[in-house]
């Protein structure tokens, strides 16, 4: 997911996004140690739109906070 895709999402949209790949890169954790994972760059798709997410999110928050 692009990080402009995920600047016009909510913080609560944003908060169930991370949710969902925290729990798809458990799994995609698990199937590499089972030696299942097929798609070994998915990992590192996770990780880095986690990491989007957080810094978007994190921005969101600097952004509301300098309004108030």
């Amino acid at each position: 997911m692009k990080a402009s895709e995920l600047k016009t999402k909510t913080p609560d949209e944003l908060s169930d996004e991370l949710a969902r790949l925290k729990k798809e890169q458990l799994n995609l954790r698990f199937q590499q140690a089972t030696g299942q994972l097929e798609k070994t760059a998915r990992i590192r798709e996770v990780r880095r739109t986690i990491a989007r997410i957080k810094t978007i999110a994190a921005q969101h928050k600097s952004a509301a906070s300098a309004k108030a």
